[in-house]
């Protein structure tokens, strides 16, 4: 029977938002203005410190202390000319070769190795980082979600006879999502303003800034098919925004660091591109060279890899299979029952024990019934490999499960130990630094250096120059090796 909402309650959902309205306000520590605000900083603090733990586990850090040191000496630097600088920031690289640097609510500031990369001095980071302390410090993601949650609570108050409330309407269901809200156009003009504020106090040349949007604007959005959304598909870049950059940047500006050399130095030998290591895919194979294993996967699917899974889907998305593993060495079905356990809507309909190429696995066959949805099956394979217990979520609408089933089992029944060289000792590509002649051009250089003829244009702009340029004798010049 449906419920409904009569004519009083509506009115008392309406007086009740409008009393959340008025006494939910809080001071911008930027502006100096009352603002609407559901969450305090209390709340803030502990929502990124929840989120920072999700980022760390799905996108991984660079493993270099040397470089995380280096970056967040450089964001500490800022950290007292903020308009909150009480907080307790926490700056780190993230393993991924996406181009990026965001922030999540309570101090936590992100750049990628993608975009290391791409940046030619010290300074164009610290103006970076401190674009990203201003999105912290003019409370940017917490005004979005406060937003999102006044939209909630109205859902909250309206069903509030509803057992699936509690399931959608707290913070902890926002998490990680955050990182794909696009931020508004104002927001991005503060963070610009702020940028070239603190980079300022923190004695760097903030005109890097526009070296940096520049070279976006070459580029382009280099997210590709990772699940970690780019620099221009989270912060847009407009003309508007670049004109507004160059009004900001005073004469007095030429004689702060740049620091070039020192920022070269730092990134010299970085992981450019993929990390084959972590996991790369060759023809119609998954390949995982530190964790010894490979699996063949159906023509035309596409793969996604992060540190904490293996994602494929089919091109229309109607059937994928999901690879997670855990250090365990727990009985295979006690394992498999304890991973089904909250599962709502879950009807068993087989399950049995088998070996997979000599390796123990147990497998469960469950139909998931959903509210006004169609009901999924899903095809959970645990192998035990290796200290580990592997997971493979095979899914689709129990309609269409039948036809997807066969490449579902043939996928998982190729898991198999990786013992062949050629796959174990792939190695990543690394920047590396030469110093220009001052005879060749840099499409000389590349070609010297052995870069791929279709990376050239891409590491010109790397570079900021033209690829018929010459630089000039001595001048440091990123390549790969």
């Amino acid at each position: 029977m449906k419920k409904t909402i009569s004519k009083a309650s509506i009115v008392v959902i309406c007086f009740c938002l409008l009393i959340l309205r008025v006494i939910s306000c809080a001071v911008n520590p930027v502006t100096g203005k009352r603002e609407f605000m559901l969450i305090s900083e209390q709340e803030e603090i502990a929502l990124g410190a929840e989120t920072d733990k999700q980022i760390r586990s799905q996108y991984g850090v660079y493993q270099d202390p040397v470089l995380e040191k280096y970056v967040s000496d450089i964001g500490m630097a800022l950290v007292p000319h903020t308009h909150r600088p009480h907080l307790t920031y926490h700056f780190a690289v993230l393993d991924t070769p996406v181009v990026n640097a965001f922030a999540v609510p309570g101090g936590y500031i992100y750049v990628t190795r993608g975009i290391l990369a791409m940046m030619n001095s010290e300074a164009e980071l610290a103006v970076v980082l401190g674009h990203e302390l201003g999105h912290v410090n003019a409370r940017h993601s917490v005004r979005r979600l406060s937003t999102l949650l006044l939209v909630q609570a109205g859902l909250a108050v309206g069903s509030a006879l509803s057992e699936t409330f509690a399931k959608v309407s707290g913070v902890a269901s926002i998490g990680i999502q955050l990182l794909f809200l696009k931020f508004s156009r104002n927001d991005e003009r503060q963070a610009d303003q702020l940028g070239v504020e603190y980079s300022r106090k923190g004695n760097y040349h903030p005109g890097k800034m526009i070296d940096f949007f520049y070279s976006l604007q070459s580029m382009g959005d280099l997210s590709g098919g990772h699940s970690l959304p780019g620099f221009l598909s989270t912060h847009p870049l407009t003309s508007e925004r670049i004109r507004n950059t160059e009004a900001m940047i005073t004469p007095g500006d030429r004689q702060l660091w740049v620091k070039k050399p020192n920022y070269l130095n730092h990134i010299n030998n970085l992981v450019y591109g993929e990390d084959p290591r972590q996991g790369y895919v060759e023809g119609n194979a998954f390949y995982h060279p530190l964790m010894r294993f490979y699996f063949a996967f159906p023509k035309d699917w596409k793969v996604q890899n992060t540190p904490s899974r293996v994602v494929l889907a089919t091109e229309s998305g109607d059937a994928a299979v999901v690879l997670q593993a855990e250090k365990s060495s727990e009985n295979l079905k006690t394992y498999a029952d304890n991973k089904i356990a909250n599962l709502e809507g879950k009807e068993l309909l087989d399950e049995r024990s088998l070996t997979i190429n000599g390796m123990s696995s147990f497998q469960k066959l469950l139909n998931i019934t959903q509210e006004n949805e169609k009901d999924l099956r899903t095809r959970m394979s645990f192998i035990q490999y290796s200290g580990n217990i592997f997971t493979f979520t095979a899914l689709s609408t129990a309609d269409d499960f039948d036809k997807f089933d066969p490449q579902f089992e043939n996928l998982v029944g190729s898991f198999q130990k990786l013992t062949d060289r050629r796959y174990i000792n792939r190695k990543p590509k690394r920047i590396s630094l030469i110093k220009a002649n001052g005879r060749q051009t840099l499409r000389s250089i590349f070609r010297s250096a052995g870069i791929k003829e279709d990376l050239w244009p891409r590491f010109a702009i790397i570079n900021t120059m033209e690829l018929d340029q010459t630089p000039v004798r001595g001048q440091t010049i990123k390549v790969i090796r």
